[in-house]
């Protein structure tokens, strides 16, 4: 059995600024992270690994050079192989563009039953790439899945989508994206490091090793376009009313008022 799991490395939200003038992301000096739920997504397809018998699984990404940093922590966790899709004709590309790629590289890689995707990804919250990556690769696909279950060439997962818990059951090779809900990250060892850095290799494929359309590749590829990025302001004018209690509840009642807070 054959397992591809996509991964994206992203940088750490927690420390991610913006330029106030230009809008854009201040990338320099922002550590990048493998995107917390293709990690689920990693720790899901190890689950499998470890209760089946003959199962590979292979992490696929795409991204700048540095990305292989991620590729090889997946590989410490216990991932057998990996590959990115790294070149500079790629850049600047959507949900769209950025599955149709995928796609390709996977059907460069020919086999595989299932394909496990982290339900979305933190620097753009969109949950789009799965399901059209699924469209790309006219794959059945479940969305949202908490629990997984292989029997033979069929798959069977539990969903929750809202506040209803769905039981789907296909026939494989089939897509499921997963949250965070599903797993607890394994940690690195340090013989799964070793192994990641000594023993495993991570391939790299430019559009060259692709049989990519130009058109739908990179920023030619991408209908979606970001008009503006910024931080939003929390700030609140505070209001002191410095009087006895008897008095300064009126006052508060006539500002509630005013402001629509309330209506009588």
């Amino acid at each position: 059995m054959n397992i591809i799991v996509t991964v994206k490395q992203v940088p750490d939200t927690q420390e991610v600024k913006i330029d106030p003038k230009t809008g854009t992301l201040i990338r320099e000096g922002v550590p990048s992270i493998i995107n917390p739920e293709d990690k689920n997504a990693i720790e899901a397809a190890l689950s499998i690994k470890e209760d089946n018998d003959d199962v590979v699984v292979t992490v696929l990404s795409m991204g700048p050079p540095q990305a292989e940093i991620a590729l090889r922590e997946a590989l410490a966790m216990g991932a057998d192989k990996a590959i990115l899709m790294s070149d500079r004709a790629f850049a600047g590309a959507d949900t769209l563009a950025t599955s149709y790629m995928l796609s390709r590289a996977i059907k460069k890689i020919k086999k595989y039953d299932l394909i496990i995707c982290g339900r979305q990804a933190i620097d753009g919250d969109t949950a789009q790439v799965g399901p059209q990556l699924a469209e790309g690769l006219n794959l059945p696909q479940a969305t949202y899945v908490e629990e997984i279950a292989v029997h033979g060439d069929v798959v069977t997962v539990k969903s929750h989508f809202d506040s209803i818990m769905r039981t789907i059951e296909m026939k494989m090779p089939a897509l499921i994206t997963v949250s965070n809900r599903i797993n607890r990250p394994r940690f690195k060892t340090m013989n799964g490091v070793l192994k990641a850095f000594r023993d495993k290799e991570v391939l790299t494929w430019t559009k060259d090793d692709l049989k990519l359309n130009p058109m739908r590749i990179g920023i030619n590829g991408s209908p979606t376009w970001v008009r503006k990025t910024f931080v939003p302001s929390h700030s609140r004018a505070g209001l002191m009313i410095e009087k006895k209690p008897s008095e300064s509840a009126a006052d508060i009642l006539d500002f509630i008022l005013e402001k629509a807070l309330l209506r009588l």
